[in-house]
């Protein structure tokens, strides 16, 4: 049963082994299983890929059975029905409208001194897509990623996925790659996945950077290969936390909290509320919505050991201990949602008002729902555009500009002990 705290005392410690629930002693001996598959297939490529395929999603693959073939793409469109296929074009739509707007432009300024600043963007030149599939398919998850990457303008983008229970991977998921552009796909997924894509093997191209969220063993996995290449964040499990006050409908905040519960055992749903009667009711509710539920053993666990409801003084304090908790989603069913806006400072989304359920974020709303969990949201942002880019300073000084600053740099590489700096100035302004 969802748990109800009214005890402040108890609730930031709560609310802190919540937030640090990858870190246990269990998470790090799964680093070290990690570590131990991401130098194989450094070492070894295909062979260690399709071995750790065997041995942790028991699917024999050869390597020439490592990518999607274009007859089982074409095949794809015929397995799906065409309400699917709608949505699907509606979300792609939706999300590729919100993330154009926000491609960043170069610039390039010209001063009165005959210096020339700029900064130019640049995509990179090879992106890899994670898509989690070991307890559903996430077509959705494939638009956050690769529409990003598109609009960017990347030139090759490729994806993994792992199949279960067979070679075919799901046909919703590959549909949603090809109506967001993506042709070249993998059916690996876990850590040997990332490690594939961080090192490349025989098969699998090495890319730039690696997107996606998936469970603690591809978590771990980017954690470690970042720096090799680069990363959105280390996103997973989810989590959501509700502020509610007496306007809200325990129903309603029932159905969100179990819609991230559902997503694995490690998911965390939170609500913190002012009114102790909707704390009772929403309990209720979520006990009420558990019967018959089609993920309820999962769902179960999410809520025993990470669902919590707590009873605040007021919306102030929830703002506060939200904060502290900085949620990958966060939902305001207030009466005043963009009055207490104003208090939030780390989430990596914000779902204002009553009829703003987080689903609509994770399908077609536009904005990323690629999020950073587990506190990360009081530094990273959602997956975007920027993700996919980097950027280079432009600098041109002009022979005048240059002897205005060579004193200053002659002084300052002087005082580092840099003699070399200072003299690929002086013999540039001497001559």
């Amino acid at each position: 049963m969802l748990r109800i705290i009214t005890q402040q005392a108890d609730v930031r410690s709560e609310l802190q082994r919540i937030c640090d629930r990858t870190q246990d002693e269990q998470v790090l001996h799964k680093e070290a299983t990690v570590r131990e598959v991401l130098q194989a297939v450094k070492r070894q490529g295909d062979k260690a890929v399709l071995h750790y395929t065997a041995e942790f999603d028991h699917q024999i693959l050869k390597a020439e059975e490592l990518k999607v073939t274009g007859s089982e793409l074409d095949a794809a469109y015929q397995q799906v029905s065409k309400d699917l296929l709608q949505a699907i074009r509606l979300a792609c739509q939706k999300i590729e409208a919100f993330h154009s707007q926000r491609i960043p432009k170069s610039w390039v300024q010209f001063g009165d001194d005959e210096v020339v600043l700029g900064k130019r963007y640049t995509p990179v030149d090879r992106a890899g897509l994670y898509i989690p599939g070991g307890r559903a398919c996430y077509p959705s998850t494939v638009l956050m990623n690769a529409i990003p990457a598109k609009v960017a303008g990347v030139p090759r983008v490729v994806m993994v996925t792992p199949v279960r229970g067979g070679k075919m991977v799901n046909p919703a998921v590959l549909v949603a790659a090809q109506e967001a552009g993506v042709q070249e796909i993998y059916r690996v997924g876990g850590a040997q996945a990332i490690a594939a894509l961080a090192y490349g093997t025989e098969t699998i191209p090495k890319v730039n950077v690696i997107t996606g969220p998936g469970n603690i063993y591809v978590t771990l996995a980017k954690k470690l290969v970042y720096g090799t290449v680069g990363i959105d964040s280390l996103a997973g499990p989810s989590e959501v936390l509700v502020i509610a006050d007496e306007t809200a409908n325990p129903a309603y905040v029932a159905a969100d909290l179990l819609a991230q519960a559902e997503h694995d055992p490690m998911a965390a749903a939170i609500l913190l509320t002012t009114d102790a009667g909707l704390a009772k009711k929403v309990q209720m509710a979520v006990e009420r919505q558990l019967v018959d539920h089609p993920r309820r053993i999962d769902t179960e666990k999410a809520i025993a050991h990470y669902g919590l409801i707590v009873v605040v003084e007021s919306l102030t304090a929830a703002a506060e201990l939200s904060n502290e908790f900085a949620p990958e989603h966060l939902e305001l069913e207030v009466a005043d949602p963009w009055a207490l806006i104003n208090q939030i400072r780390h989430a990596g989304a914000i779902f204002l008002g009553s009829s703003t359920p987080e689903a609509v974020g994770d399908y077609l709303a536009g904005p990323n729902h690629t999020l950073p969990t587990s506190g990360a949201a009081r530094y990273a942002s959602a997956l975007g555009v920027e993700t996919f880019l980097k950027h280079s300073s432009i600098i041109q000084y002009s022979q005048t500009a240059l002897e205005k600053v060579a004193s200053a740099i002659d002084i300052l590489a002087t005082t580092e002990g840099l003699p070399s700096h200072a003299d690929s100035v002086k013999l540039r302004v001497e001559d």
